[in-house]
């Protein structure tokens, strides 16, 4: 199973060719993925996409820490301009001990045809604990709240 994110673009993503900068991509993604996995600044999950997901707190003061510790981008297509959100699925492709692999596929807004695959990636985030800086297991309760979105890796074209 996968999250479906809706991410919107905004014009400061858009490059001197008029589509999305290789760069930015990075930060849509980012976007998408703490929709899908935080919960939101009040505590809450209701608004947020991912709601049975949403289950790590990134407010300040927070027990845990994320790290990012390997990404991988794959472009396949340009992503001109849209004002509609691009459709980001994202699921786990591996769960560890202390991390886990979100993967993505970022496709075209829903119900544009055709539906174009722009965009595959790969984030792998370590669960860090604040006080001591070192790796710390994911909990139960997350493991939980990921295991349906569990299913096989991205499948990159070179690799």
């Amino acid at each position: 199973m996968r999250l479906h994110v809706p991410t919107p673009l905004r014009w400061s993503d858009l490059d001197a060719y008029g589509h999305v900068n290789n760069a930015r991509m990075l930060s849509l993604l980012e976007e998408a993925r703490i929709q899908a996995f935080w919960v939101n600044d009040d505590g809450s999950v209701e608004h947020a996409v991912g709601a049975s997901t949403a289950v790590l707190d990134a407010t300040p003061g927070a027990t845990t820490v994320t790290l990012i510790a390997r990404q991988e981008v794959e472009y396949l297509a340009p992503i001109p301009y849209q004002r509609l959100p691009l459709d980001i699925e994202l699921w786990i492709g591996h769960m560890g001990g202390a991390s886990l692999d979100v993967c993505y596929e970022v496709y075209s807004p829903l119900g544009a045809e055709p539906r174009t695959l722009y965009t595959r990636a790969s984030t792998t985030i370590v669960l860090v604990d604040a006080a001591s800086e070192r790796p710390r297991r994911i909990t139960d309760d997350e493991r939980a709240a990921w295991e349906p979105y569990l299913e096989a890796p991205v499948a990159f074209r070179r690799g």
